[in-house]
């Protein structure tokens, strides 16, 4: 979890929707998975 803060619109939840937020959480998982 302490690596997804460096994302801060996860960090904020600046996407409102729950759509939107799950999809860049899954965005960035990816990203420091392949990372």
């Amino acid at each position: 979890f302490g690596r997804l803060k460096q994302f801060r619109r996860i960090a904020t939840r600046y996407e409102k929707l729950a759509r939107n937020f799950f999809g860049m959480l899954s965005l960035a998982c990816a990203y420091i998975w392949l990372a």
